[in-house]
């Protein structure tokens, strides 16, 4: 067997290796997303009633980032006694009311104009 067999063996081997071991690295990070996406919708049933569930993730077929963004907050305001809960549609519709609200921006284009000398 010649040396070029050898390493050539030894390469696939390593690389079978790597494969195997990115392969359980992917594995062990979707079970931990899962876990938490578990989680997550575990408080949310307890912070939001049905109706207002049913609304977050109707906004969130449309704006997943900002329906994500929400959650996230919702939960931090809950966990840290901020909000009552749990969280009526129509109170989900207020809070969203007031984000949009903050995002809205006027817009103002102001033309000086400079004399020319």
């Amino acid at each position: 067997m010649s040396s070029d067999t050898y390493e050539d063996e030894e390469l696939e081997e390593l690389l079978r290796r790597k494969a195997i071991q990115e392969q359980r690295r992917l594995e062990e990070e979707k079970k931990r997303k899962a876990e938490i996406e578990a989680q997550k919708e575990a408080l949310l049933r307890v912070i939001l009633t049905p109706e207002a569930r049913q609304r977050l993730t109707n906004i969130k077929l449309v704006k997943p980032e900002f329906a994500e963004s929400l959650e996230n907050q919702l939960i931090a305001l809950a966990q840290a006694g901020r909000i009552k809960v749990p969280i009526t549609d129509d109170e989900l519709k207020q809070i969203l009311a007031q984000i949009s609200e903050q995002n809205r921006r006027e817009f103002r284009i102001q033309i000086k104009e400079r004399g020319w000398k």
